[in-house]
């Protein structure tokens, strides 16, 4: 079966910073598309970040462009996202989702294009 797991979030002040991990079973992360999402009280889930099946080429949202970073460790079956210079408006519940039909090279900040889900995890960010 398989099954995404994040971990990672937590309170942090203004400018600090988060790392986010996104561990997979059942499946071989490597061989899917990747993306991270948050949802804040009130907005519809909105794409963060994204990463690619086969070049692992990678797309961010403008809002957190350089200061996000999204990696993957093929030995951990695992991908990251580390979080820098964190604002208030980073607050939400982060996911990361798994693509099952996108070709090598494709990626997508559209949430409704990906098919596995894990559970989210609280980050906070406030003095």
């Amino acid at each position: 079966q398989a099954h995404l797991a994040e971990s990672g979030g937590g309170l942090v002040q203004p400018g600090g910073s988060l790392r986010l991990s996104c561990a997979a079973s059942g499946f071989i992360l490597d061989y899917y598309a990747i993306g991270w999402f948050r949802q804040a009280p009130g907005k519809e889930r909105e794409g963060v970040s994204c990463i690619s099946s086969n070049d692992g080429s990678t797309d961010y949202a403008d809002s957190v462009k350089g200061r996000f970073t999204i990696s993957r460790d093929k030995s951990k079956n695992t991908v990251y996202l580390q979080l820098n210079s964190l604002k208030p408006e980073d607050t939400a519940v982060y996911y990361c989702a798994a693509n099952v039909w996108f070709g090598r090279n494709r990626k997508s900040l559209t949430p409704n294009e990906y098919d596995i889900w894990g559970q989210g995890t609280q980050v906070t960010v406030s003095s």
